[in-house]
């Protein structure tokens, strides 16, 4: 649920930013395709980029962490 004023983190937005060359194969491919599955499992099982730099990367653009109070 985005929250008003804000816009939520698109989905392999760091990815595409970044030239990750696994989206790069991922974006050349057909979506759901055999060979597009058989690549998206290196995300899956063997990222290239660490946690660390996705989160300084989601600081420098701006956005922020949340969660709702419980």
């Amino acid at each position: 649920m985005p929250i008003s004023g804000y816009v939520e983190y698109k989905k392999r937005e760091f990815c595409n930013q970044v030239k990750c060359p696994v989206q790069l194969a991922l974006n050349a491919q057909s979506q759901g395709s055999a060979e597009y599955e058989k690549i998206r499992q290196t995300c899956k099982t063997d990222c290239k980029f660490t946690a660390w730099q996705f989160h300084h990367w989601l600081i420098n653009e701006g956005y922020l962490i949340i969660k709702p109070k419980k």
